[in-house]
């Protein structure tokens, strides 16, 4: 049996794309962003990216397109022409469903608000707003460019724009208290139409964040409180009708991010642009792609090879099925066992499984699924690395 008929029933295909630039680095921040005071060819980029689509699509053929991210960075940094123009490539490449959503990350200061009707009629039809928090010293520590008022200022341009919003906060931060979390939350809920993501802060290797944390300049909540902080995130969303649907990502029944649903159920994507990750299935086997992260560095493979790639590598049947555990059991809807076993050969070890079920980790639902349980999600890794094992 070939790989693309085990990946999965019904096969989505979504096409990331990475705008790498930002007007500051956030201290907390380890994704691949990158100020240039000096500023950048904006059109340079826009065509390299064209090419890095065309080239992506004359490698892997026809494909429906469900969805569109552009991520980063900051891609409301872009021209609202320059994102028409990577939606046309991407239209032009392969199809572009009719239904398909196109999401646009962007930033709540008031400038890049203006654009939104912009990037509406470019045919976004969805933004995530980076808010982080919700009050402006915290924001000030957190290194956002935007105070509070900024941030519901954007949410409302955004409401009044796009019918389907999302934005982000960051919890467990140096001094939080469970009360000041959960009027902050409540606040956020109020604002939310159908989406909200919230992550607890991480302390990541090589951020300005790391260094301080170390030298203890910078103190976040210990194990307890964070759990605390979880589990009041978990409790006041559900109450409010935005059950989580993955860790760290709560939706109205329907309203979840179809794109990230893409990465966690194991589908298939194209990653364009500086630093970009994608997922391909060629001549019936994923391959992992990896791009050059440096910008200008990326430029220069584009115009020598047509695409950025600095990784391509064939995944062997194992590493396809522990990432599909990996990233399938992020989500509350679990994963199809029967999947795992025929991307795998083998099936998932019962005695491993009695063990977990037994602590309360995991279960098995009515309709086969297996998935990690409330009390289990915050032990994820664990969890996940026990049944990979």
């Amino acid at each position: 049996m070939s790989l693309t008929n085990t990946i999965a029933p019904h096969q989505d295909f979504a096409v990331y794309v990475h705008w790498p630039f930002c007007l500051s680095k956030c201290p907390y921040c380890d994704f691949n962003s990158h100020v240039r005071h000096g500023g950048y060819d904006e059109t340079r980029y826009l065509r390299a990216i064209e090419s890095e689509i065309a080239a992506t699509a004359a490698r892997i053929g026809t494909r429906t397109v469900s969805s569109v991210f552009f991520g980063g960075g900051t891609p409301s940094l872009m021209q609202p022409s320059t994102v028409e123009g990577i939606i046309n490539a991407i239209g032009k490449n392969w199809t572009l469903a009719g239904s398909a959503e196109i999401s646009l990350e962007a930033n709540p200061t008031s400038v890049e608000a203006t654009r939104f009707r912009g990037y509406r009629a470019a045919g976004v039809n969805r933004v995530s707003l980076g808010v982080q928090a919700l009050d402006d010293q915290s924001l000030k520590e957190l290194g956002r460019l935007h105070s509070a008022d900024e941030a519901l200022a954007a949410i409302a341009v955004a409401r009044s724009i796009f019918d389907r919003y999302s934005f982000d906060l960051i919890y467990a931060r140096p001094r939080q208290t469970i009360e000041g979390w959960a009027l902050e939350l409540n606040r956020a809920i109020a604002e939310a139409a159908e989406h909200l993501s919230l992550y607890q802060l991480t302390i990541e290797p090589g951020t300005p964040f790391f260094g301080l944390h170390k030298a203890g300049k910078l103190v976040i909540p210990a194990e307890g409180l964070a759990r605390d902080l979880y589990d009041l995130t978990q409790q006041v969303c559900a109450d409010a009708g935005l059950p989580a649907y993955e860790v760290s990502n709560h939706a109205r029944p329907g309203a979840e991010c179809r794109h990230n649903l893409v990465y966690w159920r194991g589908h298939e994507y194209a990653g364009i642009g500086p630093g970009a990750h994608g997922r391909l299935n060629v001549d019936g086997r994923r391959y992992a792609t990896e791009t050059e992260r440096k910008p200008e560095a990326w430029l220069d493979l584009i115009d020598t090879n047509g695409i950025g790639l600095t990784v391509d590598e064939a995944l062997q049947p194992g590493e396809v099925a522990d990432e599909f555990l990996l990233m399938g059991l992020r989500l509350t809807e679990g994963i199809d066992p029967k999947r795992f076993t025929a991307l795998s050969g083998r099936s998932l070890d019962p005695r491993r499984l009695a063990f977990l079920m037994d602590g309360g980790a995991v279960e098995t639902m009515d309709n086969g699924r297996l998935r990690v349980t409330p009390s289990g999600f915050p032990l994820l890794d664990a969890v996940v690395a026990d049944l990979a094992a």
